[in-house]
Parts: structure tokens; sequence; C-alpha cells
């Protein structure tokens, strides 16, 4: 990593179909994003041509084709030539485009593993196009796992407005969750929340922890894995340290969480959380990859298909998304 004042991010150019090419060229001219940081832009030069084009903006950066060959103090575009973007519909999954997304995130995460940089952002991928290229692709958590072959508990964080929301399981069947929730998964949860929010200088984390039942299972009326399990995980963080409440009823927590209760939300699915955060604004949110030696951000909407090639698309997200994982790399303290 270099020894510049700021620190050196990798951008990773999205799904090409989508909206990520024109925001990468966004952030690429955003003053706030190049003062925070200087990047290694993974793509290929065509495609980020034409996001600049339809983003109505100008970027000329200096052009590495290899990794290793990455100068001090400036942002470069890592050059793969890998894709032509006449070859890719706007707006429509592809096995080219998938697979363009995958090599630039998997660039970016072996640049970072290899102390290269200090974080990996991206802009948004499609996943159906990214199975169409690699069929075994799970969500983004697996992927970053074996790529760097670090395989310590981690999670999907999302933010907005310095609430942050993560979450006991993520993508697996509903009828699967009950099973999961056990007191250990659910400490294993607070802990990291606790120690992603210390990563992004929240000192003393303020956790509430949600239930799994109706009325966090109203004394065992309703379920027994709010008392059984989740609240003997919440007494444990809190012996340890961590400022951890609840099980609280899922409906409520987050009403207590927007009056500035608590900096985080654990819930214990994936949609009890995602709606909550998406209501309260969904252009605007964060997703950060917890639990791996280096911060992992992305806006946390998707490739935005109906409106790419527009010009359209709000820098919001993937503006807080580059900062955040900027901050976080002067303090990041990974597993």
């Amino acid at each position: 990593m270099t020894d510049a004042a700021k620190p050196l991010l990798a951008l990773a150019i999205g799904d090409p179909a989508g909206i990520g090419p024109e925001l990468a060229a966004q952030l690429l001219a955003d003053p706030d994003v190049r003062a925070a940081a200087d990047y290694v832009v993974i793509g290929d030069a065509r495609v980020l041509r034409r996001g600049a084009d339809t983003a109505g903006v100008v970027i000329d950066l200096p052009v590495i084709t290899s990794g290793d060959a990455i100068p001090p103090g400036q942002t470069v575009l890592l050059d793969l030539g890998h894709l032509d973007p006449d070859t890719i519909a706007v707006g429509v999954a592809a096995k080219a485009g998938g697979a363009f997304a995958l090599e630039n995130f998997r660039i970016g995460l072996r640049l970072a593993a290899d102390g290269k940089v200090a974080g990996v952002c991206f802009t948004p991928f499609n996943k159906a196009a990214m199975r169409m290229a690699h069929p075994p692709y799970d969500d983004e958590i697996s992927f970053v796992a074996g790529v760097i072959d670090v395989h310590t508990p981690a999670s999907e964080f999302n933010i907005l407005e310095g609430l942050w929301n993560a979450r006991v399981t993520s993508h697996v069947p509903i009828s699967a969750v009950a099973g999961m929730i056990t007191q250990a998964a659910v400490l294993r949860g607070i802990v990291l929340t606790y120690e992603s929010l210390r990563n992004a200088g929240i000192e003393h984390p303020r956790i509430g922890v949600a239930g799994l039942n109706p009325h966090a299972g109203d004394g065992g009326n309703f379920g027994h894995e709010d008392d059984g399990e989740i609240a003997p995980a919440v007494a444990e963080a809190k012996a340890r340290g961590i400022g951890a409440d609840g099980p609280y009823p899922p409906d409520t927590v987050f009403v207590r969480a927007t009056k500035g209760q608590f900096d985080a939300v654990l819930t214990m699915y994936h949609d009890q959380g995602q709606i909550a955060m998406k209501l309260i604004g969904f252009d605007r949110g964060i997703t950060m990859l917890g639990g791996f030696p280096f911060p992992i951000c992305t806006p946390a909407h998707g490739s935005a298909y109906d409106i790419a090639g527009k010009g359209i698309a709000n820098l919001g997200a993937s503006k807080a998304a580059v900062l955040l994982a900027a901050q976080m790399a002067g303090r990041f303290v990974g597993p």
C-alpha cells in the first residue's frame, strides 16, 4: 500500500449492462471522492469511457496493465482490456457482463489481500449475470472468502445515515432461519457488529438486538428462540463489555434506532432488517462486508437495468460507500 497521506483503494467496475460504469465515472469526477483517497480503478478503459459519456463527465487517468505496477500517490486505471461494451446490451443480464464484474472484483480483492490497497469498493453487480458466468456464485461474502482464503465469521452490514443493520442469517430460506438462531450464532453477530462499528470510528457502539418471533416471543407464547437463545447471547455480550440490549420486538426495534437509541440493529434474518432500511432510504444505503481483513463497501442498491444508459443514476449511495471505505481504511483492524 502507498505511503501517501490518502489511503489507496481498489474501485472495481460492476455490471457493465447496468449503472455501474456511469457511477464509477461520476465517482472519479467527484472532488470529495478524489480528496478522500487515491484509487486503482479496475475494469476496461472502453467501459469506463462509455460510462463517462453517459454521465456527462470527462475522465482522464494514467493507465496501467498490471497490479504489480501501481504508482504511489495517484489514481490510475488498471485496464484489463477484457470487454468491448459494444458486445453488451444495456439493461440485459449477460454471461460476459457477469464475468467482467467478477474478474474486476477478484483482482481488487487480491490487491487488498496482498497489502497493495487498503480496501475495496465496487459499483453494483447483477447476481443473475454473475451466476451465468460462475454458477456456484452465492453471494459476495462467500466469493470474498474463497478468493482471499479467509473463513472467519463475516456478515453484510447495511448502513444509512449513521444507522447500521447487521443480521445473524442472510441468504437462506426463511424455513431454515429458526434452526439457525442459536446462542453462539447470535453472539457472533453481536461481536462482529461491535468490531465493525469500532473500525468505523464509533468508540462505544450501542447495539439493539431484534427478536425472532412476534413480540420477541411474548415470554414463550410465540416461540422459545428469543428467551432461550437470543437473550443469553445478549447477556454474554454485556458480560464482555459490549453495549448490547434486547431482544426487542422486531416491529419496534427500528423505531428505537431511528430515534437515536442504537448505532446498530442486529436482526435475525435478511428481510427483517432490509425492509426497514430500504423504507428509510432506498437510494442512499451502503453495504459493507464485515469480518474480513480490510473494508469492502458498495451501494446497497442494485444494477438498475431500468435506468441504465440514461445518465440519471444517483451517485449518493456509491459516494457514501467510497467515503466510508476511505474512513475505515485508516483505522481498520481485521480478524
